[in-house]
């Protein structure tokens, strides 16, 4: 199992950086070509995520990406189970994964304050940025991963939330190998 870490600043333009490292590792790691496009879009919602929750609430801390190619199953010395190599799939066998881990360091819940006027912070004008677009829940790109990854795994904690993504390995793509019948 390869692993390799990334560690971000809570800021927009190192979200790039998190999705141009998990596109080369991915396709080093064998995904077929046409899910790097779902890894790239994925990557970038959650640390988009990741670094909005920690510009409010931690901005000195960093966000963390584990991005791990489970293509090798072979267990290591001192490596634990459950770990993503050793998940099996549906026929058993060891399950061969890419798979991506954001870990953000931002409360998952807002404090109790923001609840108790149910009219705080519903002003839309006050602070719209000037492309109109505004009032989206983090939710939405929960919702957006959800769509792209073909496994997801949201944990919130009160220290954080770790977002777990992965994408079957193969190494070759599944539309180039269809053949007409005609």
């Amino acid at each position: 199992m390869a692993l390799v870490q990334l560690t971000i600043s809570a800021l927009p333009a190192h979200v790039r950086t998190a999705r141009l490292m998990a596109t080369a590792v991915a396709r080093r790691a064998g995904i077929a070509e046409s899910a790097l496009d779902e890894i790239r879009l994925a990557v970038g919602e959650a640390c988009s995520r990741a670094v909005e929750a920690h510009r409010v609430h931690c901005p000195g801390r960093p966000i963390q990406l584990d991005l791990i190619d489970s293509a090798d199953t072979t267990r290591g010395a001192g490596a634990s189970p459950g770990t993503p190599a050793e998940r099996a799939s549906h026929n058993g066998k060891a399950a061969q994964r890419f798979e991506v881990v954001v870990f953000d360091r931002a409360p998952a819940k807002e404090p109790a304050t923001a609840f108790e006027d149910p009219a705080a912070g519903l002003d839309i004008a006050d602070g719209a940025p000037s492309d109109g677009v505004s009032g989206l829940s983090p939710d939405v790109g929960l919702a957006v991963i959800l769509g792209l990854a073909d496994e997801v795994s949201i944990e919130p904690h009160e220290d954080g939330t770790v977002v777990r993504m992965s994408w079957p390995l193969g190494k070759s793509d599944p539309d180039a190998d269809s053949e007409l019948v005609g």
